[in-house]
């Protein structure tokens, strides 16, 4: 099972990076939602449900599309040596 990395940096199968802020609860359904912020533009906030937010890219929508999953997590090292 994929888990979900707060503070992980994570390319959408489109092409963006995000950042995941944290996780929280949707109080109607108790359903866990990831907090995420667009690293682009005006770094807007987005919240997603965890199982669409870990699902695999609908490749019959998206043929063209090589990724297998919706989003990724990139592993950026630093600069520094």
């Amino acid at each position: 099972m994929r888990k979900i990395k707060i503070g992980g940096i994570y390319k959408h199968f489109k092409g963006d990076y995000y950042v995941v802020e944290g996780l929280a609860t949707y109080s109607e359904t108790n359903e866990q939602c990831v907090i995420y912020r667009s690293l682009y533009d005006d770094g807007k906030m987005w919240v997603r449900p965890i199982t669409l937010f870990l699902s695999e890219v609908d490749h019959q929508k998206y043929p063209d599309v090589l990724e297998k999953y919706r989003f990724t997590l990139q592993n950026i090292k630093s600069v520094k040596k």
